[in-house]
């Protein structure tokens, strides 16, 4: 009341003594009719779908500007132009009655098309939750792209939020300072498939594969022989499988994911070679996809690249990048070679549904040949049909992919990441997943938890999306 009787008392034309406030209210103040006391109406953003896709549709605040996700990468589109109240008042402000009011109705923003799927994103969501609650997990990270042309069907990060009520922490935001409660806010809003960095471990196999491939220092044919360890310099690195391979080619090397057979092949290529690749794939960057906040490869100085660094560079350890940068490079791998950029946004219409603005991306070129590529698939159909990977398989479809178990920094902390890459149909593909698995405690193997989510996602997805069947009679090898 204190409050209200200042602002009110006060000479000057107009105060504003509440904003946001919710339409039942509003309402019961308009029916009092006051003198003087003026309620104006305004547009709010409403999600009909609360929590889906949070961290990427972004949400307004108060006066509708964008905040994070889309809402603000295409505030422009969006926001359309505000309209106007014109009153003509005295010299002390206040209104005359005599005067009227005339209005400047604003126009509406257009309407942005978007590549993302409702129904692909709602089971993913569902998958995501079901992997961080049966398996503990801090989060659950799942993205779905369409190799060809980068076009995003899913982007989960899940814990997500609700987009009605952003700033609802729960009970996490009681009795803390404001600035804590702000560090709060930008954890859960934060989009970890795009901003936050992880150690890729095996799944990185599938880079390294490329790469001496496309260089010639390797065929899937090639004898190698694992006792368990390799010693690089001074440095003695171990296999998973500590009792070791004994002799494989390369297929078995990348099927049963032996680290000591990709530690030669990262010192055959050599670390200015390597990164040359590096570079090529466009890993050391940014990707470009239409979200703020996208974060880069951390990786070593070249001149800071000795033979140790090199060996645990080309398994997957001791640098770290985006799931989107994982996803975007794989896509480029496995599609004939051709770099996408990974994106969302189609087309801009308005209001009438004509097509004012079609959203491109720019052609990254070739990153690898077609024959690299095609043999690459191939190896990685390998992994899934008969190795590390089996949990992947989709009853009626040729699935390829990589899975990964990466011990997350510190070393020895017991904390894991677990994660899987894989795209169907291995031989063409029109889909690639990569899910990770923040933390799970209990068996933390990616072949073992992280490969049968991919599964589930496929053996819905794919029927949905209308790819046809490519095996016939096989049945799904699912591991709960």
């Amino acid at each position: 009341e204190e409050y209200v009787r200042k602002r009110v008392q006060k000479y000057s034309s107009i105060e504003k003594i509440k904003s946001n406030v919710e339409k039942e209210t509003g309402d019961r103040i308009r029916s009092y009719d006051l003198a003087g006391v003026k309620v104006d109406e305004d547009y709010k953003r409403y999600y009909p779908y609360d929590t889906l896709a949070s961290k990427v549709l972004g949400f307004t605040g108060g006066d509708n500007q964008g905040i994070i996700g889309l809402e603000v990468k295409y505030e422009e589109v969006l926001k359309g132009t505000e309209g106007t109240i014109l009153t003509v008042t005295d010299a002390r402000g206040v209104e005359l009655a005599t005067g009227g009011e005339e209005r400047v109705e604003p126009i509406p923003g257009k309407d942005l098309y978007i590549s993302m799927d409702r129904n692909i994103q709602s089971y993913a969501t569902q998958l995501a939750r079901q992997v961080m609650e049966t398996k503990e997990a801090e989060r659950v990270s799942i993205i779905v792209i369409n190799p060809r042309n980068g076009e995003l069907y899913a982007m989960v990060d899940v814990p997500e939020f609700d987009l009605n009520h952003p700033y609802d922490l729960g009970e996490a935001g009681e009795g803390v300072s404001e600035e804590q409660k702000q560090e709060l806010l930008n954890q859960m809003w934060r989009n970890g498939c795009i901003s936050d960095t992880y150690e890729p471990g095996s799944t990185f196999k599938i880079i390294t594969t490329a790469a001496a491939l496309e260089e010639g220092v390797v065929t899937p044919e090639e004898s190698f022989y694992c006792n368990g360890s390799i010693t690089v310099e001074d440095t003695r690195i171990r296999c998973h499988k500590t009792t070791g391979h004994g002799s494989e080619d390369f297929t078995h090397a990348i099927m049963n994911s032996c680290n000591p057979v990709f530690i030669q092949l990262g010192l055959r290529l050599g670390a200015p070679r390597f990164f040359h690749y590096f570079e090529q794939f466009q890993m050391l960057s940014t990707t470009g996809i239409d979200l703020p906040g996208e974060g880069a490869t951390i990786m070593h100085q070249l001149k800071n690249v000795g033979p140790v660094e090199l060996a645990t560079i080309s398994f997957g350890q001791s640098f770290q990048l985006t799931p989107i940068q994982m996803a975007s490079t794989v896509s480029s791998l496995i599609n004939g070679g051709e770099r996408v950029t990974p994106h969302i946004a189609l087309t801009c219409r308005d209001r009438d549904g004509k097509v004012t603005r079609t959203y491109k991306t720019k052609d990254k070129g070739s990153v690898v040949s077609k024959e690299t590529s095609e043999i690459l698939r191939g190896l990685l159909h390998q992994v899934v049909a008969e190795g590390t990977g089996k949990n992947g398989q989709v009853a009626g479809f040729a699935v390829g992919g990589k899975t990964a178990t990466s011990q997350m920094l510190p070393r020895g902390s017991g904390k894991y990441i677990a994660s899987f890459i894989g795209f169907a149909p291995a031989e063409d593909p029109e889909v690639l997943a990569i899910v990770i698995i923040h933390e799970p405690q209990g068996i933390y193997y990616g072949g073992t938890i992280a490969a049968p989510v991919c599964s589930q996602l496929f053996e819905n997805i794919l029927p949905y999306l209308g790819v046809e069947e490519t095996e016939k009679n096989t049945d799904s090898a699912v591991a709960q």
